[in-house]
């Protein structure tokens, strides 16, 4: 934990991080979550995202090249506008109705569209002519449609999609525990998402797919296929203490967790990625957002 002297320190940081490399949304939000922005300024920057079918792409997602609607497109349009109070009808339904073309029937829907088979993509992303439904991306649109108590005919089927999946789990990665979490945190079935959450919990941990030493994460697991030093930490399944993953730490590993969180700000004043960097650009685009991402989780517990 850090004192204010600290925090006026890093965010100031960060600002000059933001203005020397980020795109205009990302320089946006930040205006909007740390300063004098407005919804408006944010909504406008996000709008040339956004392809003639309804959906997002024009890495909007860093890592989905191309100006082709994905899955993952639409959950950071969805999350923007949820953060500036704009996930409504009036400004989503588009990006939901674009989601309904590409559902299977199984109510869920791909990681990635196989529309993104003539763009630019990362190798741990491939492309399939038939993809199946995955829990990651459902969970993921459902959760931030929940969020904002958005109703829409796609997401009953979603969500009964996210609790089949979620039930059956006996094995995990972090990117879908994450995905499950943001599902379960907003979900309206509360009891039905703590216990379900507790489960997932307890799989977390018995499968080391957290690295609760920061100092030492070897000692976790890291999946197959994984960057070098791609590890999850307790603040990345638990970004908020009012979440449901918050309890599958003790108050010392968090600590300890946003410790580790807190000195890893780089000497330009941003945080890095984690996960594999297979393009130039992906790097570069995506270090601001998890920046922004990183501040809020600070700020979110205080420090």
């Amino acid at each position: 934990m850090s004192d204010g002297a600290t925090d006026t320190h890093r965010l100031a940081a960060a600002e000059r991080f933001i203005w020397l490399t980020a795109r205009v949304l990302e320089q946006r939000r930040f205006e909007y979550l740390f300063g004098a922005g407005t919804a408006e300024r944010v909504a406008a920057a996000l709008e040339p995202y956004r392809c003639s079918d309804g959906g997002f792409g024009y890495a909007l997602d860093p890592d989905m090249r191309g100006p082709v609607s994905q899955p993952l497109g639409a959950h950071a349009a969805l999350s923007v506008l949820g953060e500036i109070g704009r996930c409504t009808p009036e400004h989503a339904a588009g990006i939901v109705d674009q989601l309904v073309s590409i559902t299977g029937a199984d109510g869920g829907v791909p990681v990635v569209d196989p529309s993104l088979r003539d763009q630019p993509h990362p190798p741990f992303m491939p492309v399939e002519d038939e993809p199946l439904s995955e829990l990651l991306s459902t969970a993921l649109l459902a959760g931030e449609l929940h969020r904002n108590s958005f109703e829409h005919p796609w997401l009953p089927g979603a969500t009964e999609f996210c609790w089949r999946r979620i039930d059956a789990l006996t094995e995990t990665h972090p990117y879908e525990a994450h995905a499950a979490v943001a599902f379960l945190d907003h979900v309206p079935d509360r009891d039905r998402a703590v216990a379900a959450a507790a489960r997932l919990g307890e799989l977390v941990r018995e499968q080391r797919i957290v690295a609760l030493d920061p100092a030492n994460p070897e000692r976790s697991h890291l999946m197959p296929g994984y960057a070098p030093g791609e590890w999850h930490f307790a603040h990345d399944y638990a970004p908020r203490p009012d979440g449901v993953a918050r309890s599958w730490f003790s108050d010392e590993e968090i600590a300890v967790s946003l410790d580790a969180l807190a000195a890893a700000q780089q000497d330009d004043g941003g945080w890095q990625i984690r996960w594999r960097r297979w393009a130039p650009g992906t790097e570069l685009e995506s270090r601001p957002r998890v920046t922004i991402d990183v501040l809020r989780t600070l700020r979110a517990y205080g420090c």
